[in-house]
């Protein structure tokens, strides 16, 4: 939380216009001192003109248009491009919580003050060195009572019409697509906090993921592998439950037989999750405005062409694990062997089959991933959080677990269309098929339920792998000397 702070304060550094409530007459929002009773909500041509219910500060709001253009967007629920009474009051109940997560944090004294020496600490920790004077003349900018101290009242007033999208506490601690990998790298990346960045804390959050999801696919693969053969094989006339499906791979290649395609499995993670990285670093630049993090959908965005970028890159890849998991005992000699033969007998194309089921699946997967982590985050916080945003353990593997859940629930039967895609040819003589003509085939055929083959073995992995990778994780970072506070 050291460079919280600096987020919040270094609008006073390079220009002194920047006053807050005090002067934010000019923005359409004027501050004065009220007495002790609530607020007041009226309207004005047809706009809300409103008090914020704090008994200390009256707040009068003039038309949308007057705002400052932060306030409106990140208050703006419906995106009308004003602000109501409704989401007014949230915005400011929702910035107030998370105003107070950073005082507290700032505090190091824990006497309910900030005072120029935790000031010039915390910008010294950042490697930001400001004299005692300067300290004082931030604190005086926020300073009514002449203390020379701000405290809790003093510091809300200040930055209460100043939106904040992410704490880089809550950032820090509640990280998902690194953390947590279920399979499926189809999440919408974590963001990263400026220390993070600065300190090169990032790129070893990276290998630890990287490392956990190695272990945690290899320790599930046997699951994700009765998965793909009960996507491709089973149907009314071949049900394949799980106890069967497991005896039939053990006794037709051995208990080894139960990691078939785990090797590039595991290896397509570094190249997919360093040019997802990559690509959402420069979408970011793109789709994002000047602040230092994005919004839910401006997230949405990047995370889904970064995903889709990293997808195509490595889509030869998932091809190769789809038929390395469908072999046959003696098939292929390896990944070489058997994208060799792939190649001589089906040409190129063969590697991008069920491409387009596999673009599509992204969407649904992404945004119901991030949207119900972010809603279990946001309720988690609004309810529960009030010295620190760190959520504990369980909290964190429950939120991950499922909003992975309902991610694959969503997409599944598109990724269910891909393997099969992916699977063509694998048998000699299979027919050439289009995603369309699956979709009516397994529909006509085998009803909706068909759409949902192996769906049991995907849902069984989740938990074993959410916990382990979490777990690697967590001792990855402390090999590599990522920090944790």
């Amino acid at each position: 939380m050291l460079q919280v702070l600096w987020h919040f304060l270094s609008g006073f550094l390079p220009r002194a216009g920047c006053q807050g409530t005090r002067e934010g007459s000019e923005h359409g929002v004027r501050g004065t001192q009220g007495d002790q009773r609530s607020g007041f909500l009226g309207k004005q041509d047809g706009r809300a003109e409103a008090s914020e219910k704090r008994p200390t500060i009256l707040l009068v709001v003039g038309p949308a248009e007057q705002f400052p253009k932060k306030i409106v967007q990140a208050g703006d629920k419906d995106l009308d491009g004003q602000l109501d009474f409704e989401e007014f009051v949230h915005y400011l109940q929702d910035h107030e919580k998370k105003l107070r997560l950073v005082f507290k944090s700032l505090d190091k004294k824990n006497d309910g003050q900030i005072d120029a020496q935790e000031i010039m600490q915390s910008l010294r920790d950042l490697g930001v060195k400001i004299s005692e004077q300067q300290a004082e003349k931030i604190l005086k900018s926020m300073d009514k009572n002449g203390t020379m101290t701000i405290d809790w009242n003093e510091w809300r007033d200040y930055h209460l019409l100043h939106p904040v999208e992410n704490i880089p506490e809550i950032i820090l601690y509640w990280k998902h697509s690194t953390i947590f990998d279920v399979g499926e790298n189809l999440t919408v990346p974590d963001e990263f906090t400026v220390e993070e960045r600065q300190t090169g804390m990032w790129w070893r959050h990276l290998v630890a993921g990287g490392g956990a999801g190695a272990v945690s696919r290899t320790c599930t693969a046997p699951l994700d592998r009765l998965k793909v053969l009960m996507q491709v094989h089973a149907s009314r006339s071949n049900n394949m439950c799980i106890v069967g499906g497991f005896t039939q791979m053990i006794r037709e290649g051995g208990a080894k037989s139960l990691w078939r395609g785990n090797g590039i499995n595991v290896l397509k993670i570094a190249p997919e999750s360093a040019i997802k990285f990559m690509a959402y670093e420069q979408i970011k630049r793109l789709v994002g405005s000047d602040q230092e993090t994005l919004r839910i959908h401006e997230r949405l965005v990047a995370g889904s062409l970064a995903g889709a970028i990293a997808q195509s890159s490595i889509y030869p890849m998932e091809v190769l694990k789809t038929r390395m998991a469908l072999r046959k005992t003696g098939q292929y000699s390896g990944m070489l062997d058997c994208a060799r033969r792939i190649l001589a007998r089906e040409g190129v194309a063969a590697f991008y089959k069920g491409y387009v089921p596999n673009m599509l699946g992204i969407i649904p997967y992404a945004g119901i991933d991030l949207a119900v982590y972010e809603t279990l985050k946001n309720t988690w916080l609004q309810r529960y959080a009030v010295n620190s945003a760190d959520p504990g353990v369980f909290v964190l593997l429950a939120c991950g677990t499922i909003s992975s859940t309902c991610g694959q629930l969503a997409s599944y039967p598109l990724a269910l269309v891909r393997t099969r895609m992916q699977a063509q040819a694998s048998v000699e003589g299979a027919p050439e098929v289009t995603m369309s003509s699956l979709f009516k085939q397994i529909l006509r055929t085998e009803g909706a339920f068909g759409l949902y083959r192996g769906l049991a073995p995907n849902f069984m992995k989740v938990i074993p792998a959410v916990s382990i990778s979490y777990v690697v994780y967590e001792n990855l970072k402390i090999t590599l000397g990522v920090q944790s506070r």
